[in-house]
């Protein structure tokens, strides 16, 4: 079977500036994909692209191993990073006109529209105009018009970027329900969302793939033991903690204010053994020390080079 997306060599330009640089990735059945990038990375003309909005400058798309067209819009859902609404209108007025411009007769669109309501937590507000909804509340509806026609495929731009605490819990529940059930790609330069609900990571910066992989198999590739230590600020101590890089237990370190600093060691054990038995003789005042590995965050900034 092929992939149900494929995408080879994609690339867009505006105005002699090159926003997507020859991208290619495939994504299965079934799978939920996180965008992940730096604001300018390129990834809504990406998703632009692959909604069929924007056409690319060279490259193919494959849905489901064949070029999309008309009939491809039908089979996704998509919600933009700031989705417009109609505000004169009501919830369900307004899923009703998605669903039939989607293709459904009267009936069937208003009971698909009554379904997603109720789903998204949006029932006790139907018959509200959408002026008076709030920034969580439009969201929902936005995800509810983009499922509204039970798509193969829903792409999200930064969909809980602009919203509250409360509202980006909210939204990061109905993706892990919706996940379950269709093909998700979305995009987002919040770690923690790509990690909290997503199978596969595509890592973008300055308009190329950086990484790409399971989140298990990109945290293999990039594992490294690091140890975070903090001295108190005393002459001593700060001269010591300087003198650390030039130890060969130690592959890289990187300063995180005064008395701290970050170090990527090449084995854990001797490492951690080395520096307290050598504080420890220096009468060095450790006020902090954390044995780990790296982050998500470090992974990022590993893969892009930053």
């Amino acid at each position: 079977m092929p992939p149900l997306l494929e995408v080879s060599e994609l690339y867009k330009a505006f105005q002699g500036r090159t926003s997507v640089n020859g991208i290619s990735f495939s994504m299965e059945q079934g799978r939920c994909v996180a965008l992940l990038g730096p604001n300018g990375a390129g990834k809504t003309t990406t998703l632009r692209m692959l909604a069929g909005l924007l056409n690319p400058g060279r490259g193919t798309i494959l849905f489901d191993g064949k070029p999309i067209g008309q009939d491809y819009r039908r089979q996704i859902g998509y919600l933009p990073q700031s989705p417009a609404f109609y505000n004169w209108m009501t919830g369900e007025e307004y899923l009703i006109f998605a669903s039939r411009i989607s293709g459904m007769g009267r009936k069937e669109a208003a009971g698909r529209a009554a379904a997603m309501l109720e789903r998204m937590g949006l029932a006790e507000a139907a018959k509200r105009r959408i002026g008076g909804y709030s920034g969580g509340m439009k969201q929902r509806l936005g995800l509810a018009q983009a499922l509204v026609h039970a798509p193969r495929l829903l792409l999200l731009d930064e969909p809980v970027s602009a919203l509250d605490p409360i509202g980006r819990r909210e939204i990061m529940e109905l993706l892990r329900e919706i996940g379950r059930e269709t093909s998700v790609l979305f995009s987002t330069h919040v770690l923690h969302d790509a990690e909290e609900v997503c199978d596969d990571i595509i890592l973008m910066n300055h308009g190329v793939i950086a990484e790409q992989g399971t989140l298990n198999s990109l945290r293999a590739k990039y594992n490294r033991p690091v140890i975070a230590l903090r001295v108190e600020q005393r002459e001593e101590a700060l001269q010591w903690l300087e003198t650390l890089n030039t130890r060969s237990y130690i592959l890289e370190s990187r300063s995180e204010g005064e008395g701290s600093i970050f170090l990527k060691v090449k084995d854990m054990e001797a490492a951690r053994s080395a520096i307290l038995r050598e504080a420890a003789e220096r009468g060095i005042p450790v006020a902090r020390f954390e044995a780990g590995s790296l982050s998500l965050e470090d992974v990022f900034m590993e893969a892009v080079g930053e």
